[in-house]
């Protein structure tokens, strides 16, 4: 019940057809990943390359590429631990209450890691230069592993109770870490691995890190899960791979997963950072060399016959998705519990996840009152905002139940249309500023700054929403803007002239934009319009859109209106509201493929190479 090692998934998945064998060489330096975005994208089958230039190891990689596959793979647990996760129920109080195992069904017991003296991963020890090199896009600062399971314990209560295993990226070539032994260790904000930094440093010590690549498939999305803090990821990967998961005792520094294919045993390096990327992430652009963490590695080890796993990250869809969907199965029905009030939360994928999230809730302050104007909906904004890493949400919007009880927040432009049917741009606009943000997000000007956003609509429809342009629609003369289309109901883009600031910081065509309008223009008839660099390319899909608006804003940067005001420091605006979604000047660089990387990928798909009627 449950693959224990990484060797069994994979003869499996080739056994029954869900995996390909590539015989030809294939380069980790861009090549690899080139054929891994194409598979992915034609929800091909995962991919087994056996002759890796410049590395003797094999490497795997699309092993979580559809929902159909990750289903095939945990097709014995996924009902336990969606129980488990149903029951709320921390298997962490396992170790402090072992009495409430005999409340359980038998498969709880499988939660419990456990120590044991030996392992294979420990079998051969290798130097850091051994291991394989995969570089995903042209720009990255070298190469990284991209499916790390990075393990670490509380320094003040060590032990399993207090570990974290999360999946930060590890850059091992490139920048100025020292090849022989020092890593780039990345992670963002609101991760568990910071509360452990946080805690050595206060202690004034050396921060015991070991990062496993390889294992279990249940290890790697336990890695993901965001589970709540406390809660030991060992524990969900012991019910999601259907055995306790092998830990081997040391005499000092961390435990050492049994059944990894690769180890790398160190620690972080008090007070020292060096440069850490380029990196090609998933919202679809680069994020920048910034300073990071160092992992000094004192051991390199791997076990017999290992199998080098990985994944590929970049605009959405990709690999990274499909955990996402897993996560929302898994995790989306829990919500509600949490957080009473709350019916149904979705983490726009094709937004970049963080930049977007739709949310349900439910209106009860006043029921004897018509519902006019959002009240417990803020309430509930704010506890999503303070709720795990639903708090790195740039863009929040949330609905009433009550108004419409077939609303779903995975029908993306449905939900759109409820919202700006309802919505009152005088009112139900409400911004955190100053705040913290998505490591990965740039448009707040600043590393892990930015602002939020909350629009919360209510009641009945105040208005129809036009389909079509409208004749009487004008744009500002020479100021740049052009060609306007029509998105969705009551969604205009708008082409407008590149971005650039004033001394002040600020663009004047935007405000001009602004400015030509009043509130009886017919432009109002559309309540949102996106200024954008291209509005053939954003209007062209649902997912363009999403992408190109809340990943090129910032709430309060980039929110304007028509006939805007403040009132005791509440903005609004009387006509439509504005966005803002130009490229600016700090943004990283979008991602693009070399197009030779791209003619070489695409050779394998000609009659009898490996790729044929797969890309």
């Amino acid at each position: 019940m449950g693959y224990r090692t990484l060797r069994q998934c994979v003869n499996d998945l080739l056994a029954t057809g869900q995996m390909i064998r590539i015989d030809v060489p294939v380069d980790p330096d861009l090549e690899m990943a080139a054929i891994q975005r194409r598979v992915f994208k034609a929800g091909g089958p995962a991919l087994y390359f056996a002759s890796v230039r410049g590395c003797r190891f094999p490497m795997v990689s699309n092993l979580f590429g559809t929902m159909e596959r990750i289903r095939y793979i945990f097709r014995d647990t996924l009902d336990s631990l969606a129980k488990l996760i149903s029951l709320g129920i921390d298997p962490s109080d396992w170790l402090r209450r072992p009495r409430l195992l005999m409340k359980l069904p038998w498969w709880g017991w499988r939660a419990l890691p456990k120590l044991v003296r030996r392992g294979p991963a420990i079998a051969h020890e290798i130097s850091l230069r051994q291991l394989p090199k995969l570089r995903s896009w042209p720009n990255d600062g070298g190469a990284y592993i991209t499916l790390p399971l990075v393990y670490t314990e509380d320094p003040a209560r060590p032990g399993f109770a207090h570990s974290n295993l999360g999946m930060y990226r590890v850059q091992i070539t490139g920048g100025k870490y020292d090849p022989e032994c020092e890593v780039g260790l990345h992670y963002q904000i609101h991760r568990g691995i910071g509360v452990h930094h946080a805690k050595a440093i206060e202690l004034k010590q050396k921060l015991r890190v070991n990062v496993f690549v390889g294992g279990a498939p249940a290890m790697t999305v336990a890695a993901v899960m965001p589970l709540p803090e406390g809660m030991s990821e060992l524990f969900f990967a012991g019910v999601l791979g259907g055995h306790r998961i092998p830990m081997i005792k040391q005499p000092e520094g961390l435990p050492i997963y049994a059944e990894a294919d690769f180890v790398l045993t160190g620690y972080i390096e008090p007070k020292k950072l060096l440069p850490e990327g380029p990196f090609g992430d998933h919202l679809g652009y680069y994020s920048l060399a910034h300073d990071f963490p160092v992992m000094r590695v004192e051991h390199v080890y791997h076990r017999p016959q290992p199998i080098w796993p990985f994944t590929v990250v970049g605009r959405p869809p990709q690999e990274d998705s499909m955990f996402g969907k897993l996560i929302h199965e898994l995790v989306g029905p829990v919500i509600p519990k949490q957080i009473p009030g709350i019916r149904a939360v979705h983490a726009v994928d094709a937004a970049g996840v963080h930049p977007l999230l739709l949310a349900i809730g439910s209106e009860r302050y006043t029921p004897y009152d018509e519902r006019k104007r959002p009240q417990e909906l803020l309430t509930l904004a704010n506890a999503l905002l303070g709720n795990g890493q639903l708090s790195l949400a740039k863009y929040l919007f949330i609905a009433a139940g009550e108004d419409n009880p077939e609303l779903s927040v995975y029908d993306v432009d449905d939900f759109l249309r409820h919202i700006l049917e309802r919505v009152d741009w005088r009112n139900d606009v409400h911004f955190q500023t100053c705040t913290t943000a998505d490591t990965l997000d740039y448009t707040g000007g600043a590393l892990n700054q930015g602002s939020k956003v909350v629009i919360a609509a209510v009641g009945k429809p105040r208005r129809t929403l036009p389909v079509a342009l409208d004749s009487r629609i004008r744009l500002p003369e020479n100021l740049g803007f052009s060609d306007p289309r029509v998105m969705l109901p009551g969604i205009l883009v708008v082409q407008g002239p590149p971005f650039s600031r004033n001394e002040q910081g600020e663009d004047e065509n935007i405000k001009k934009f602004c400015a030509f309008y009043t509130r009886q223009d017919a432009i109002n008839l559309f309540p949102l319009i996106v200024v954008v660099d291209d509005s053939e390319f954003t209007a062209r899909t649902l997912d363009n859109f999403l992408w190109t608006t809340f990943t090129r804003s910032d709430p309060a940067r980039d929110i304007h209106g028509i006939e805007e005001f403040i009132h005791k420091k509440h903005w609004g605006c009387h006509g439509s509201l504005v966005i803002d979604a130009r490229a600016k000047p700090e943004h990283p660089p979008p991602l693009l493929e070399d197009p030779e990387i791209v003619r070489r990928v695409e050779s394998l798909a000609a009659p009898g190479q490996p790729l044929h009627g797969i890309i």
